[in-house]
């Protein structure tokens, strides 16, 4: 309501031109007062802006049904799809649902009857039930007197970046395909003994798939009697940090329920939102196999680095992630037919990779960029159309005029039987 509104239904209830100006200035001072509290809530707003999404404020009550909604802003109303006037009057309750953390409620229950604030973090749902993860940072709204009389409520959607924490857990344990070949197995463990994370090697070591082994815990994937055992000794271990032994030999039992015999280091990791074990697991029956497969890898590395390259070269990534060559030796041109002018810059990269193999050979080099020495095998095509394949060792170097160095080798093909 404006002072217009208020001025035609003074008139209407007034008995007499004094009342009226009693009134009028009385509602003065409450439209003034309401539009300052407003614009102070905005500036708020404003403040908190880069850290919440949304602000929720409900009365004291904690008793069922639930303490009741009072106010909800436009970032609330964003991230949940709810209206305003959708959940005034209802309790936070509606935004919970099947994967919303039972014992988390509990803490910011226990919280809020201490009259303390409360941060944490669960699964919520949105108006049309999809599922988010909400993060609250909930404060008392205290009177005058120091009385307690509403709780504000700041939220932030943290679903991206829980995603973007699980794909760095993912990326630290599973960086290549070397450690899928050297069959390295990786699980996390939380501290009450839930399976966090189990990489690809881990679930097909004993058949269970990622979503089943998250609701596991680790003892769950033993034999009884030495699940039972582990579920006895667990708390002391954890408390210990799994520190008095250097490494643990377990029996898994797969899927089909074949025992696994394996060896493990366990060691702890903080990672942002908690700490968990990271159990490192070999599988004792592999242990040849593993070993004659590293082996064999280290000699194709040693074959690289100990062959006479056919031709180097200086690249770097443009702006637009396009690889240039910013130097490349005369060899090319014995090889290729092209000169060394015409396979400057990235014009002259695309002429020399094959079409085909220009993605992956892109992927090769992005990944030197990041840092890691690598090496691959793809196809380039010489000045006549021939296809000849090569094996392109790159590495990192700390030059202002080139990123990644170079050495390309032909490969030998057999030779075909007479």
């Amino acid at each position: 309501m404006d002072i217009l509104e208020a001025m035609r239904a003074i008139r209407s209830h007034a008995k007499d031109d004094e009342s009226v100006e009693v009134l009028k200035n009385l509602f003065e001072q409450i439209i003034d007062e309401r539009d300052a509290a407003v614009k102070e809530l905005k500036l708020l707003e404003a403040a908190i802006r880069n850290d919440y999404d949304s602000i929720l404020i409900t009365e004291l009550d904690l008793d069922k049904p639930g303490p009741k909604i009072v106010y909800v802003n436009e970032g609330f109303e964003k991230m949940t799809g709810y209206k305003k006037e959708e959940v005034l009057g209802e309790t936070p309750r509606i935004l919970q649902g099947p994967k919303t953390d039972r014992a988390t409620l509990d803490r910011l229950r226990e919280s809020l009857i201490e009259g303390k604030a409360f941060f944490g973090q669960t699964v919520n749902y949105r108006k049309d039930g999809s599922e988010f993860i909400n993060q609250w940072d909930i404060h008392p709204l205290v009177d005058e007197g120091g009385k307690i009389t509403h709780w504000v409520s700041y939220q932030h959607d943290i679903t991206e970046r829980k995603r973007v924490e699980q794909s760095l857990v993912d990326s630290k344990v599973e960086m290549d395909d070397f450690y899928e070949t050297s069959k390295r197995t990786i699980l996390d463990i939380a501290s009450d003994g839930t399976i966090r994370f189990a990489n690809k090697s881990l679930q097909e070591l004993i058949g269970f798939e990622k979503e089943e082994l998250q609701k596991m815990k680790f003892w769950d994937i033993m034999p009884e009697k030495h699940g039972n055992i582990l579920k006895e000794r667990f708390e002391e271990l954890w408390n210990q940090d799994f520190r008095t032994q250097s490494d643990y030999r377990f029996i898994f039992q797969h899927k089909s329920g074949l025992p696994v015999q394996v060896e493990a280091v366990i060691k702890p990791l903080e990672l942002k939102t908690e700490k968990v074990m990271r159990t490192e697991v070999s599988n004792i029956s592999l242990r040849k196999k593993v070993l004659k497969t590293l082996y064999q890898r280290n000699q194709d590395f040693n074959r690289i680095f100990n062959t006479k390259s056919d031709f180097k070269y200086g690249l770097s990534l443009n702006d637009k992630g396009e690889p240039e060559f910013r130097w490349i030796s005369g060899d090319v041109t014995n090889i290729t037919g092209y000169t060394v002018a015409e396979c400057d810059g990235h014009e002259g990269w695309k002429r020399l990779v094959h079409p085909e193999d220009q993605h992956k050979a892109l992927e090769h080099l992005q990944k030197v960029s990041e840092g890691r020495s690598m090496c691959m095998e793809y196809r380039i095509v010489d000045k006549q159309g021939n296809v000849i394949p090569v094996m392109d060792y790159a590495k990192p170097v700390d030059v202002q005029t080139f990123d990644i160095k170079g050495a390309v080798a032909l490969v030998k093909q057999p030779q075909e039987e007479e």
